[in-house]
């Protein structure tokens, strides 16, 4: 039996709204997103201004790990763009200490994943994430002040809001999945929003649209001159967008710079864990003396 709404009735299923076309071809929406988009930028000289123990190595970090969370947990691709941008705007405002900024990436998470998953994550599982380093009623305390210092001011545009916008208004070759342009696209963002730069120096429509040229960049190499060329793709977004020309390309620069050093990384990071293994291995389980008796 299904509902009439199209929504499957199987339990274990996540239920999701399908995208209004009437929404997505009213410019009336993107220019109210774009008008908006400013008020939830953080300020960029928090780490100089407000914070006296944080740095952005330790932001760094924090933010690494709440991605990992998101991703072993499969959580929506908008709960981790939504809960970095929490966590700067309330170290915009708020000076903390150094053993708190994991519960405050936590508490983020907490309502992030509340306000865009069907199947919200659970306190006592984020509790969990955290080596019950923080503690449930810690974490719910933590939940109201960040709201409270937010002023409740949580539903914030990020770069995903902009990317069905951008999709539904650009030209695709029939032969390009669009599903693996958002996959791609979601990456991206996904990966700027570790690096402070990113969240503070461009705007979410800028990061959004640099994500898809840069995913067409790389699609190029596989479809050739099916694919639009860079110069045709910088000119349709910002037509579409407005953004300035020569800072959406500096963006994407930066953007598959920040991608290239990133997979550079975890090149040599399980480089070191195989060279690692390999050296375990060699290593004798019995003294040398008795493996060297012949019999």
């Amino acid at each position: 039996m299904e509902l009439l709404c199209n929504e499957g009735c199987t339990p274990t299923s996540v239920q999701r709204s399908y995208l209004d076309s009437n929404l997505l071809n009213d410019n009336r929406v993107l220019e109210r997103l774009l008008k908006l988009e400013d008020h939830y930028i953080p300020r960029c000289d928090y780490f100089k201004i407000v914070q006296k123990e944080i740095k952005p190595h330790m932001r760094k970090l924090v933010v690494t790990w709440m991605f990992e969370v998101c991703e072993e947990q499969r959580c929506e691709d908008d709960v981790f763009p939504l809960a970095v941008n929490l966590l700067d705007r309330f170290l915009s405002v708020v000076s903390i200490r150094k053993t708190q900024l994991q519960l405050l990436g936590t508490s983020c998470m907490f309502l992030s994943s509340k306000l865009k998953e069907t199947i919200p994550l659970t306190a006592e599982k984020l509790v969990i994430y955290t080596d019950n380093s923080v503690g449930l009623e810690e974490l719910l305390n933590w939940e109201v002040l960040v709201l409270n210092k937010l002023r409740w001011d949580i539903a914030a545009i990020v770069p995903n809001d902009f990317l069905e916008y951008l999709l539904s208004r650009i030209k695709l070759p029939e032969c390009v999945d669009a599903d693996y342009i958002r996959k791609h696209t979601h990456t991206y963002i996904a990966l700027c929003c570790t690096d402070f730069l990113f969240s503070n120096l461009n705007p979410p429509s800028m990061i959004a649209a640099a994500a898809i040229c840069a995913t067409f960049h790389g699609l190029r190499f596989q479809f050739g001159s099916l694919c639009p060329s860079k110069y045709e793709l910088i000119q349709m977004i910002t037509e579409i967008t407005g953004v300035d020309e020569d800072c959406l390309i500096e963006c994407q620069q930066r953007m598959e710079e920040v991608i290239r050093v990133s997979l550079e990384n975890n090149l040599n990071s399980e480089q070191n864990k195989l060279s690692l293994k390999q050296q375990q291995q060699q290593q004798p389980l019995t003294p040398t003396d008795i493996q060297d008796v012949h019999f």
